[in-house]
């Protein structure tokens, strides 16, 4: 039984976010998704609670709370709710629900966390609004409730042979209070969740209908684009040839925009590159992209960045330098902090008697450089500011903080903007940072019309939100036994650290030693798919598998060893994983990968790593043919907890092994003296199809626990998972990414 009183409903219903009401009304059908019918404009919804509405005709409507980038929510979320609502999955209108602070939050994507925070709350919104209908039934047929039941939306009352459709006592269910206690299914019951479904949106994706914000089109619009400074640590000083610009055909403005002022205190971006741009606009996208080329900005040296606001609005006062940074530099400020003293997070036992008494030590350095994100949809917002109010439509991955953000910018109440989520061609991170979202705003008030601004892809590599980079060193003691005896990560970040003190191998190890150290930047950096994991993964588990042969044992057995030490006689109390978990995941995917079997004839590769809650283990299948790596086949193992839809979990497994793959493989980007080295696709290099892997087997260990994150945890295992197949197939270990950089060498 959940047990909830009407205000805790209301924010329990919430939590799984909000996003965009798109105003389409979409006609139901047995056999295939619902298609867009206009007539059906004119439909009058009973509202049960934010997440279902019914009519009186039976057309029953579900809203998606959160955005939707790809990974699937938009058909999973309500699927959870369908499942307690008993509906017919195949008969319902699926909707993005609209922003709305007032009753829903959480409103992002990010984290890996919108099934796993929202499947309490939207499973009570589903039997919360089965409950309302049967209590309307039973009082409409004067009959007692315990003796109503529902079967594929339509309620029953077997003893006098009765029974209606919901929206038949929809009117009647939405005048009955919110039930204070319903009861959830067992997950024996499932009849949705666990079953695949095919996405909503397919239809719509497949035959190129407008679905994402670059599609926006409305009438009397101009185009935007901004020019930033071309090198991280310049701000603006002077546009030269402002008149000569506005001459040029179709151009309607030139002029600098503020984005942030001195009393701005809700956003949660760093204050740095982003502060000072030029905006142009005209009257379309060439005409704009010309007059772009042809302007002449002065730009003079930053002098500080001393301030950074974080996302709740808070003040950090940081020391970022000022100056034009070079990864020269970076480099070896990275080897002299490894020299240094660090920030202890996690010791256990003795780790120098350890060391001393060690028979063997093993210390490798690990290095990986600063990515780009690269959504194949550029950055782009439509925005329409007028003294009355505010309407914005793009991809966006956190808009309830955007919209404070933007609130505080324009000095415009939060009743008065409206922001609008299309589906995201891509977030991964990126689109988390909406500084274009409040240029697009500024222009649009500042013109007095509607835009659509519009980056190019120039303008998001080198003025862009970077995946920070990260130095590790890695030390193992083993004794005459080849028993790994002490275990020490020293790991650093610019400009944070990636280091999770008490994730696997901490509390497997008797002696433990987790520290590190953060090197300031004038770069802009923020999230990238699994952060700081992407990277911990990587070198910990290239380590691991190092250690592992030089002790001369297996490489799952040897993890297979310690996680049994975890589970049967852990070491400190505040180890993150469940080591029985853990270990499940790695037996399925020995046994899937017929891993020992085949491990002496092919060149296998074996990674396993534990974030956002979800367990994953890759085997990896490669072989080398003219100097050039062939992947095979990858073997993938994850523990997510229960699989509310198996197609969507298994795409975003396979999506983010061949992501991967790419960033491992080829992903860098580098400074001289502040001026991004990549600009385009032509030298910042992305995996093709002919490299993506021939096939991906995904397995789920099957289990009864809350689903947990599924659009991130098979992303950071499959680096090292490359890396050791490599190892195997060249005889060279890779303690550098990209590593087709260092494949040759």
């Amino acid at each position: 039984m959940t047990t909830l009183n009407r205000r805790f409903f209301l924010k329990a219903s919430a939590l799984s976010g909000g996003g965009l009401l798109l105003s389409s009304f979409i006609k139901v059908t047995d056999t295939r998704p619902p298609v867009v019918d206009k007539a059906e404009m004119q439909m009058v919804f009973n509202q049960l609670n934010g997440f279902v509405k019914i009519t009186a005709d039976n057309v029953i409507k579900i809203m998606s709370p959160n955005p939707e980038g790809g990974q699937g929510v938009k058909t999973s979320m309500p699927m959870i709710v369908a499942e307690e609502l008993d509906v017919d999955f195949s008969k319902i209108i699926i909707e993005q629900a609209d922003l709305d602070t007032k009753h829903f939050t959480r409103q992002f994507i990010g984290g890996s966390q919108a099934i796993h925070q929202g499947w309490k709350a939207l499973r009570t919104a589903g039997a919360t609004a089965r409950q309302m209908l049967m209590e309307a039934a039973a009082k409409t047929w004067n009959v007692p409730l315990e003796e109503i039941s529902t079967e594929l939306g339509v309620l029953h009352h077997k003893k006098s042979n009765k029974s209606a459709k919901y929206g038949e006592m929809a009117t009647a269910a939405a005048q009955i209070p919110v039930p204070k206690d319903v009861k959830l299914k067992s997950v024996k019951d499932f009849k949705i969740i666990g079953k695949s479904q095919r996405n909503v949106d397919l239809e719509k994706i497949v035959s190129g209908k407008p679905l994402f914000g670059i599609d926006t089109k409305v009438e009397g619009m101009k185009i935007a684009m901004i020019v930033h400074p071309p090198a991280m640590g310049l701000t603006f000083k002077v546009v030269q040839n402002e008149l000569a610009i506005k001459k040029m055909k179709g151009i309607v403005a030139v002029f600098p925009i503020k984005v942030f002022n001195d009393d701005y205190e809700k956003t949660f971006f760093d204050t740095t590159q982003f502060n000072e741009v030029v905006a142009v606009i005209g009257n379309s996208t060439w005409e704009v992209m010309q007059a772009k080329k042809a302007l002449k900005v002065e730009w003079k040296e930053a002098e500080t960045y001393a301030e950074k606001r974080n996302m709740n609005g808070r003040k950090t006062t940081l020391n970022i330098p000022a100056g034009l940074e070079s990864s020269t530099d970076h480099a070896k400020k990275f080897v002299e902090k490894m020299t240094q003293s660090a920030n202890v997070r996690r010791k256990d036992g003795d780790i120098e008697t350890a060391f001393t008494n060690a028979a063997k030590v093993i210390e490798r350095t690990y290095n990986g450089p600063f990515l780009a994100h690269n959504c194949m949809e550029p950055m782009n917002f439509f925005a329409h500011v007028t003294d009355e109010k505010a309407e914005l439509i793009g991809p966006l991955q956190k808009p309830e903080f955007t919209e404070q953000a933007l609130s505080a910018r324009l000095g415009m109440p939060l009743e008065k903007i409206d922001i609008k989520m299309t589906r995201l061609g891509g977030g991964f991170g990126r689109r988390s940072y909406a500084h274009w979202l409040i240029e697009a705003a500024l222009i649009s008030q500042q013109v007095k019309a509607p835009i659509k601004l519009i980056y190019t892809r120039e303008d998001d590599m080198t003025a862009g939100i970077y995946r920070p980079a990260y130095a590790a060193k890695y030390r193992a003691a083993l004794d005459a036994d080849n028993n790994l005896i002490g275990f020490h990560v020293k790991v650093g970040g610019m400009p944070q650290s990636p280091l999770a003190p008490n994730r696997f191998p901490a509390g497997a190890v008797d002696n433990y030693l987790a520290e590190d150290f953060t090197i300031d930047t004038n770069l802009t950096v923020g999230s990238y798919r699994a952060p700081h994991s992407n990277f911990m993964a990587a070198a910990e588990q290239s380590f691991l598998d190092e250690v592992a042969e030089t002790a001369g044992k297996d490489p799952i057995a040897f993890r297979l060893a310690l996680l049994k030490r975890a589970k049967e006689n852990p070491v400190g109390k505040n180890n993150d994983y469940d080591a029985d978990r853990f270990t499940k995941v790695l037996e399925l995917v020995r046994e899937k990968s017929n891993w020992e079997t085949t491990k002496s004839s092919k060149k296998l590769g074996f990674s396993a790593y534990f974030c956002h809650d979800s367990y994953a283990a890759h085997v990896l299948d490669l072989e080398m043919k003219d100097g050039i790596p062939i992947i095979n086949k990858v073997f993938c193992a994850i523990d997510c907890g229960i699989v509310v839809n198996p197609n969507a979990a298994k795409n975003m497994a396979e999506g983010g092994i061949v992501d991967a793959i790419g960033a491992a493989m080829y992903g860098k980007i580098t400074f001289t003296k502040g001026v991004p080295d990549a600009n385009n696709f032509h030298n910042f290099r992305m995996i093709r199809h002919n490299e993506a892997p021939k096939a991906i087997d995904v397995f789920f260990v099957e289990n009864t626990e809350d689903p947990t994150g599924m659009g991130e945890p098979a992303y950071p295992p499959v680096h090292a998972a490359l890396a050791n197949a490599l190892y195997k197939a060249t005889g060279k270990r890779l303690y550098q990414q990209p590593f087709n950089d260092y494949l040759q060498t």
